[in-house]
């Protein structure tokens, strides 16, 4: 093997071989990590993060960024909460409407799609930059969720609520079976359809794409209320979870799901990229917090640590894509 194709082979397999030598450190470090108990742990711990990635590595891979994910994800789980316990009353006309669980959990995800359409309906039809289109929403949703709350949590579901974030299926929790039902369809969407070839040709050339056919603002369009809908998943595991819908829960998740994403080799510049990448990037990030809290880091040295990460993988993508 010439030193050409090493070079090639170590650069697709980059981000295996940096998860394969943090999981032999922190084996090494300490004789809590290569446990059955926290090899699960961590796979339920990364499933929400991955489900929210797999919707921002469509969004990064048109070269765009959405940075109100975390945000989306306390509102579209507080409502799902709010209608499961509460239901929807007008008070006016007398009418009250109960929700069931599968109706409270399709009015989550549809206020996430929702929100995720309207960034970016504001990205195409008024030609906002999606970092500052999403920045608005991220402060938009939040504010929503504590209007919709009062500010205190929603606790105390009836039914099986509990089950999509703490149960179990055939020996393997439900949010790991949710991510990787997730990560199957997003998988067929960018190899197999149509859709999936837009949306790198897209991020590719955004004027190549348009002057090719393509509708470049309903592939935008899609791509964002995908993420939101994702969102929106990803909230009502956490409430499910948690039994407990909090109105500050995804503070932060968007740095993580960028992260992951970064680090599973996706171009921020846009068309390049994969979502089994994205799995590894939220593996490596999954495995890293974990590793941290064992070893009893600091939160504050957590943050630190997450921030060099996420730069050197930039750095190393920037690298790699001179070098091509």
């Amino acid at each position: 093997m010439d030193i050409k194709t090493l070079k090639v082979n170590l650069l697709k397999f980059q981000s295996i071989i940096a998860l394969l030598i943090m999981v032999i450190i922190l084996s090494l470090l300490t004789d809590r990590f290569l446990t059955t108990e926290n090899s699960w742990n961590i796979m339920r711990q990364i499933s929400v993060n991955l489900i929210v990635s797999v919707g921002m590595t469509l969004v990064i891979l048109t070269a765009g960024i959405d940075l109100s994910v975390g945000s989306v994800l306390a509102l579209c789980g507080a409502i799902t909460a709010g209608l499961l316990k509460f239901g929807a009353g007008f008070a006016d006309a007398n009418i009250y409407i109960g929700f069931t669980l599968f109706g409270a959990i399709t009015g989550g995800i549809l206020a996430g799609s929702l929100l995720g359409w309207f960034n970016g309906l504001v990205i195409t039809r008024f030609r906002v930059p999606p970092f500052v289109a999403t920045l608005a929403m991220l402060t938009i949703a939040r504010g929503l969720t504590m209007l919709w709350t009062g500010g205190f949590p929603i606790t105390g579901f009836e039914g099986n609520m509990a089950f999509i974030g703490t149960g179990w299926l055939l020996g393997i929790p439900m949010p790991v079976w949710i991510a990787a039902a997730v990560v199957a369809g997003a998988v067929v969407l960018t190899k197999k359809k149509p859709l999936g070839r837009h949306i790198y040709a897209v991020g590719g050339n955004e004027k190549a794409a348009a002057l090719s056919g393509l509708n470049v603002r309903r592939i935008k369009i899609i791509v964002y209320t995908i993420a939101g809908a994702l969102a929106a998943v990803g909230g009502i595991i956490v409430t499910s979870r948690l039994d407990s819908a909090q109105p500050n829960a995804g503070m932060g998740l968007e740095l993580d799901s960028i992260a992951a994403v970064v680090i599973g080799g996706t171009s921020l510049s846009g068309g390049k990229g994969s979502i089994m990448g994205t799995v590894q990037g939220a593996l490596i990030i999954g495995v890293l917090n974990n590793g941290l809290v064992l070893l009893n880091v600091s939160p504050f040295w957590q943050q630190v640590v997450k921030g060099v990460v996420i730069l050197l993988a930039v750095v190393i993508e920037k690298f790699n894509s001179r070098s091509e």
